[in-house]
């Protein structure tokens, strides 16, 4: 099921992170990624990738030092 959310009905404040496949994303960040299978990526409420990080935790920790309130999507 796919369904769309209005996030920026939440506040201004808000991003979303999402689990990536590093086969989808370009050569030159594969290279970089070395091992890794999935990267994590946050998203502000228009859909702009914000960042692009290891792990989940850290994209969560990174978005609330910045005064953002981190949400999951699938």
């Amino acid at each position: 099921m796919n369904a769309t959310f209005d996030l920026s009905a939440l506040g201004e404040r808000v991003v979303y992170v999402k689990p990536v496949a590093v086969a989808d994303l370009p050569q030159e960040i594969r290279e970089k990624a070395g091992p890794v299978e999935t990267l994590f990526a946050v998203h502000d409420s228009d859909g702009q990738q914000l960042a692009l990080v290891a792990n989940r935790a850290l994209a969560f920790l990174l978005a609330r030092q910045h005064d953002m309130t981190p949400v999951t999507v699938h």
